[in-house]
């Protein structure tokens, strides 16, 4: 049974394993505009829009020269809409434009617009670390599960992060449910993009069928 799941996870990486950090652009690494950039993405993701429109808009307002916490701050409301508005994310774009905002000031505020004093002041505690970014405006549960699900490419002590609809995925698919088991299936440093290719599967329930035609 392992290796018909090892089979299987390496044929769902292969053909889904981006993840949404990639998709949008952004080269994840372990310095503050990167990781600023995945946060203003999960804020992105979080609404009930589809994720091709959040990474567009995600990519729109890079393009807008809003690549930090403080270029975010210092733009305009206005300027924060029409970026939104270019990637296509119009029915959500005059909230998320003052979220964002406000959610720039507490990142520079807070952590002097270097996440990774968010990551310092958890100590390792993945709860923790949960707590201080349902701080950030914009960033309910499920933000907060997208932020952590790809973070944890340059987090390890976040690894194995697979929240409930990764699992979902994982169900789906007939693979085990626990984290660590799944985890197992891959190599080092591919869970946050098993983690991507999982939900991508909850959301998509053709991508088991695909699967199966291609096993």
């Amino acid at each position: 049974m392992t290796a018909a799941n090892e089979r299987t996870v390496r044929a769902l990486l292969d053909a889904h394993g981006r993840t949404y950090a990639a998709e949008a652009g952004i080269r994840l690494r372990d310095t503050p505009q990167p990781l600023y950039r995945l946060l203003v993405l999960s804020c992105l993701l979080s609404a009930r829009i589809q994720a091709s429109i959040a990474v567009a808009a995600a990519r729109a307002l890079q393009d807008a020269g809003m690549r930090d916490a403080r270029r975010m701050e210092s733009a305009t409301w206005q300027q924060r809409v029409d970026a939104l508005g270019e990637g296509g994310y119009r029915r959500y774009d005059e909230r998320t434009a003052t979220q964002l905002g406000d959610a720039a000031r507490l990142v520079l505020d807070k952590y002097g617009g270097d996440l990774r004093r968010m990551r310092t002041a958890a100590d390792g505690d993945t709860q923790a670390l949960r707590r201080l970014l349902r701080e950030v405006p914009g960033l309910g549960p499920a933000g907060t599960d997208i932020f952590l699900r790809e973070a944890q490419a340059v987090w390890p002590e976040v690894a194995p992060y697979l929240d409930a609809k990764a699992l979902q995925g994982a169900e789906r698919l007939g693979l085990p449910t626990d984290p660590a088991e799944l985890a197992k299936l891959v190599g080092e440093g591919e869970t946050a993009s098993l983690a991507a290719a999982l939900v991508r599967a909850a959301l998509d329930r053709h991508i088991a069928d695909e699967l199966r035609d291609t096993g």
